[in-house]
């Protein structure tokens, strides 16, 4: 399928801001203790943590993952992003609609 690749990346993203829920509603937190509460396997668990600490939006403790106090820059480009791949996706529909018309 052409669009099976994005619809997995999507999942992802929304995966990692899910975890990220998670952690700043009970931060800090393990990923033994996260993957348990979402219901996943731990390998997915420590991949979306590393993410979201490669994106400067959580960091690692002693004690386990907490949201760094100066994430506000960061959701301002996370908007700006997401404001970014709609526009695509709209253009994306808009082309699917114009070939389906033709066909």
């Amino acid at each position: 399928m052409v669009l099976r690749k994005l619809k997995q990346e999507a999942e992802v993203a929304l995966r990692h801001l899910e975890i990220l829920d998670l952690v700043e509603r009970n931060q800090p937190i393990g990923i033994f203790k996260l993957a348990e509460m979402i219901k996943l396997p731990k390998h997915k668990v420590r991949y979306s943590l590393r993410v979201l600490e490669q994106s400067g939006i959580i960091e690692p403790t002693q004690h386990g993952a907490m949201v760094r106090e100066d994430v506000g820059e960061v959701f301002v480009k996370l908007k700006e992003e997401i404001r970014n791949i709609k526009d695509i996706v709209e253009r994306i529909e808009k082309k699917i609609d114009e070939l389906c018309s033709r066909l």
